[in-house]
């Protein structure tokens, strides 16, 4: 039974190898990107005057409805969806061909995260699903002899980083499926919604604007999300006030963005687990293949 079992596992994981390298890479780097926010945030000061000056010169009409701001790479992007966002340097005020290079990595990372390339959502999904059936395997074939070799170190790094390995494609399902366990945000009329500029100018009031990730229009409502003390909140916006939203704790543990540094390096921790594990394993096969094939006459 335990080799019929390590031959599934084993062929289920060379089937599944590139989306999961793909998918183990850019969650690493990711796994970063709360740091950067943060100490971004702290490093920067931006007022809602200083924002309302930008979205005054930059959308003149009006018309855009999304601004997102990354303090650490020192850009901005207003737009909307439809037609396209502008990327402003926040320094001098003026728009430039795209963010920075730090900035472009992230972006190509999420999108590569979530969907691979030509939106293979479906992809992503079928792999994250193989991942655990993987994991669930590698336990029932149960606890292992470990030494210190390449099979010992593919066991440790399963069975010692158990926690963490589950918990990721767990939550990652979750945010693929939409489920959040919390409340949906605080109905707002649709007479009471602020144009961007209200938004910030609401945003502003209580926080300093280097803090801010995003403002943009979603489920019926304006949100604005905000690095908080290394937490990533998200509020619905009125012309009056900022109302908090409940915390979507799969998002939060598997982006690592709910307390600061820590989480976010636990995340990187389990990316490189993965990357062992998967590196590990097609040593291990690639090892045992090539000893079995005959010596050519």
């Amino acid at each position: 039974m335990k080799m019929w079992l390590l031959r599934l596992h084993r062929w289920v994981a060379l089937a599944l190898s590139v989306p999961l390298m793909i998918l183990f890479v850019t969650g690493l780097i990711l796994s970063f990107e709360p740091i950067l926010i943060d100490n971004g945030a702290e490093r920067a000061s931006l007022s809602a005057d200083q924002v309302k000056t930008l979205i005054a010169k930059h959308d003149p009409d009006g018309k855009a409805n999304t601004l997102m701001m990354r303090a650490y790479d020192g850009t901005a992007s207003i737009g909307t969806r439809r037609e396209g966002m502008k990327h402003i340097d926040l320094a001098s005020n003026e728009q430039i061909a795209a963010p920075g290079m730090v900035a472009r990595l992230m972006q190509s990372s999420r999108q590569l995260h979530e969907h691979m390339l030509f939106n293979l959502s479906w992809l992503v999904i079928g792999s994250t699903i193989g991942l655990l059936f993987l994991i669930v395997v590698g336990v029932v074939m149960g606890w292992p002899r470990l030494r210190n070799s390449v099979s010992g170190w593919h066991k440790g790094a399963g069975w010692f980083g158990l926690p963490l390995l589950v918990l990721s494609p767990l939550t990652g399902l979750a945010l693929a499926f939409g489920i959040s366990f919390s409340a949906p945000p605080p109905h707002i009329d649709g007479a009471a919604w602020p144009s961007l500029k209200e938004a910030v100018q609401v945003v502003g009031a209580k926080y300093d604007l280097s803090h801010l990730i995003w403002i943009r229009p979603r489920g019926g409502q304006m949100l604005a999300r905000l690095d908080d003390g290394g937490e990533m909140k998200v509020f619905a916006v009125s012309r009056e006030e900022l109302l908090p939203t409940a915390r979507n704790w799969p998002r939060l543990l598997h982006e690592g963005n709910w307390m600061g540094a820590g989480p976010a390096l636990a995340n990187a921790v389990t990316a490189l687990a993965f990357l062992v594990l998967l590196v590990t394993g097609a040593w291990i096969w690639a090892r045992r293949t090539f000893r079995r094939r005959p010596a050519r006459s």
